[in-house]
Parts: C-alpha cells; sequence; structure tokens
C-alpha cells in the first residue's frame, strides 16, 4: 500500500539508492526495468549526488529528476549559466501527489542559490513545464530532401570555392569536433555546451548495453585555407526498389560555420551514389538548406516542434547578458508563481550594451516568467502573444517595443537533446 503524500521521501540519491533509482527512471521511459552493471557503472560515473533527486516512497524509488551543469549562448553570444533539468519520471501509480513540484522546487531553488540565470529543459510533453515557469524558446525543424527532384548538377563532385570535402573517422571527428563547436556557440543563440562524454558517445567510444551501435560517416569541410568549418555525422539505410538503389541518407548532426560550409556538407550527401533521399536531422526552423537547392520545394517539411524551454531565473541578468540591434528603453513587470523572478524591471538597451534594473515605475507590459523564456533567445514575439491574452500591454503599443528589441534576425537553436 502507498503512503500519504508527506510520507514519500524527497531527497538526493545516494550509492545505494542509485539501482533503484535507474529502475524506476528506466519504468518511466518506457525501457526494460532491469539495471545492468554497465549502466550501474556508467551513469555513477557523471550524475552529481546533490542534483539527483529520487522520491521514495518505502524502499522503492517512484519519481525521478536530475540537473546538471550547463552554458547556453545568449543572443550576441555570451555564455550563461543554467540549470539543465533531464530525466525526469514519476511512476504511473504516484502521479497526481506532486512529487514533480516538490523535486523542481527543490531544484530551481538551488539554481537560484547558486547564481544559474537560467533553467532549460527539452519537453517531451507540452503541458507539464509551463507550470513550472519554462516557456518553449527555440523550435526544430527536419526536412526530407527528394534529390532527383532538386535540380542538382549530377556531376558535382566537390566545393567550387576552393574548399573540400574529405571522409574522416571517429577519431577524428574527438580531435576536430570539439573546438568546432566551441566556435559555433559563439555565435548561435540557443547552443548549448557540450563535455568530452558527448563527443565520446557520439563517436562511439563509449557505447552503453542498450541497443546497438552502428558506425556512422563522418564528412568534414575544409575552407580553401584548409581551416575545419563544418562536420557531419550521417548513417543510410540500404533499400532497393525494382532493382535500382532507392536508399536514404540520415544526417545524425551537423555543424557548420559557415554558409560555405553548409552548402558543401549538403551538396555531399546530395551527391552520394545510391541515395535518393537526404533526411536533414534536427536543424533550425530557418535553417538554408531549402534556399541551398535550385528547387526548393524539393525539401519537404516533415517535422517542426518545439525543442528547448527556458525558465529565467535572473531577470536582471538574463537581459543585460545579451545584445540588442535597436535601442530602447522599456518598464516590464514579471509574474513568477514560483517567486524567483517576480518584480518590475526597467531595460535600457542599445547596440553598445544593456542596462536592468528593479523599478517602481509603472510597468508598459506585463507578462509571465514563462512568456519571458519564450521571448529570451529573440524567437517569439510579444505581439502574438498579447493577441492570445499572455501579454498585456499597460502603455498601447509596448508589446511592438518588446519585439523590436527582443527579436533576432536569424532565428535561435539548440542542436541538443538532454
Amino acid at each position: 500500500m502507498s503512503r500519504s503524500h508527506d510520507a514519500i521521501d524527497v531527497r538526493p540519491v545516494t550509492k545505494d539508492d542509485l539501482p533503484e533509482w535507474i529502475r524506476a527512471l528506466n519504468t518511466g521511459f518506457l525501457l526494460a526495468p532491469e539495471v545492468s552493471e554497465r549502466e550501474l557503472a556508467d551513469r555513477g560515473s557523471y550524475l552529481v549526488p546533490e542534483r539527483t533527486l529520487g522520491a521514495f516512497d518505502g524502499d522503492r524509488c517512484v519519481a525521478t529528476f536530475r540537473s546538471f551543469a550547463q552554458e547556453i549562448t545568449a543572443v550576441g553570444g555570451t555564455p550563461v549559466p543554467a540549470d539543465a533539468v533531464t530525466n525526469v519520471s514519476v511512476t504511473p501509480t504516484h502521479r497526481r501527489r506532486g512529487l514533480l513540484t516538490r523535486m523542481m522546487t527543490r531544484d530551481l531553488t538551488a539554481a537560484k542559490e547558486r547564481g544559474d540565470v537560467v533553467a532549460t529543459l527539452i519537453a517531451a510533453e507540452y503541458p507539464i513545464y509551463g507550470r513550472y515557469g519554462f516557456g518553449p524558446a527555440t523550435r526544430s525543424a527536419e526536412w526530407t530532401v527528394d534529390i532527383p527532384r532538386a535540380g542538382l548538377d549530377p556531376r558535382w563532385s566537390g566545393p567550387d570555392d576552393g574548399g573540400r570535402v574529405d571522409l574522416v573517422d571517429g577519431a577524428d571527428v574527438r580531435v576536430l569536433g570539439p573546438g568546432l563547436h566551441e566556435r559555433l556557440r559563439r555565435t548561435q543563440p540557443g547552443v548549448v555546451d557540450r563535455d568530452d562524454r558527448w563527443w565520446q558517445t557520439a563517436t562511439g567510444a563509449l557505447r552503453l548495453d542498450r541497443g546497438t551501435w552502428t558506425e556512422p560517416f563522418y564528412a568534414v569541410y575544409r575552407s580553401a585555407a584548409g581551416e575545419v568549418e563544418g562536420i557531419v555525422s550521417y548513417k543510410a539505410d540500404d533499400n532497393w526498389c525494382d532493382g535500382r538503389p532507392d536508399n536514404t541518407a540520415t544526417v545524425n548532426w551537423l555543424i557548420a560555420l559557415t554558409p560555405a560550409a553548409e552548402r558543401a556538407l549538403w551538396f555531399y550527401l546530395c551527391s552520394i551514389d545510391w541515395v535518393t533521399k537526404v533526411k536533414s536531422g534536427q536543424r533550425a526552423p530557418d535553417d538554408l538548406l531549402p534556399l541551398f537547392l535550385p528547387d526548393p520545394r524539393a525539401a519537404r517539411l516533415t517535422r517542426q516542434v518545439d525543442w528547448l524551454w527556458v525558465r529565467v531565473l535572473d531577470v536582471v541578468r538574463a537581459l543585460e547578458a545579451r545584445t540588442y540591434a535597436g535601442t530602447g528603453t522599456l518598464v516590464l513587470e514579471v509574474v513568477d508563481d514560483g517567486g524567483f523572478a517576480s518584480g518590475r524591471y526597467r531595460l535600457e538597451a542599445g547596440p553598445e550594451g544593456a542596462s536592468c534594473r528593479p523599478t517602481r515605475q509603472d510597468a508598459e507590459v506585463v507578462l509571465g516568467v514563462s512568456e519571458l523564456g519564450a521571448l529570451w533567445l529573440g524567437d517569439e514575439s510579444a505581439v502574438r502573444l498579447a493577441a492570445l491574452g499572455r501579454v498585456r500591454e499597460q502603455r498601447k503599443g509596448a508589446a511592438s517595443v518588446v519585439d523590436a528589441l527582443l527579436r533576432t534576425s536569424r532565428r535561435p537553436w539548440c542542436p541538443d537533446v538532454f
């Protein structure tokens, strides 16, 4: 028999708790609930005990929660310390008992005390996380390219800009990839940092029990000066139709620092013998891919979803960390049921920098903290949110001022899942 709500113990996970915590996590994600020695050793190597929470009904773990230190790139390229939330599950037998609220409140409180500016997560289910102040801040898109329809030169054999594309192996990617990604995240809002474990896992150097590893293909673009400016990881199926090859190349991930690098890698993928379709993998919603093709309609949009969610914990630091293309002053009131970001703030912003301070001035616009999270990276429109009643103008036209200051010319993008 399960205990009352108050009797369920929410606490940091100890070494002795870890097998039961992993079992509960696997159950919540509909994976086989057994815990292998390899999985136990792997998770034990990187979990931070005080940031790994479990809810225990007696000896049985019935909910899981984990966070870890992260950096997210703000508009303009400044890395911002973030509390990345992941591994969230509640066992079906213990839903609607406030367990997620207890774990989330505990974690966000610690994040605020640590000085994290925002919290982040990838939401498996849309309705859950707005309750805790998170808002969808980036979107993800995927295209499927019909190569015969694209109008590309069938004789394409390499870039015409003096650069070159070379096939490499996983060991090369582990050397070249981290530096390339660091350069990307200095320019692309929404990108999060990748540690060494990410590269080890992405290239098969670290392999877990679940699933089977198939070595992908890797291609590198080097500029005419010999600089590595792009890498793609991809796989291909083995499909034949009416005695002819009809294969699909699927991108696992692609990093490109310049349009030339991006164009060269997409054209390379579209020129592989036997490949008739290319699936782009997760890309920004305004990715250049379709417009590289002579016939952009050959790139069919097959998926577009919300992706990275942001929860602002420190309004002053969040708004001062980013840059602004225009100049303006705005007084905004942030409503936060969690109490971390509530207040009225005066933002003075311009190309040279921004100042944000608490104020007693009358607010020009009132919005929830989840709406601020959706606006912070520049993707969402305050005018659109005002039309939905989620932003309230206290001064006519104030939502347009928000958009003029916060929206960006290119959309933010987070290429990772965590």
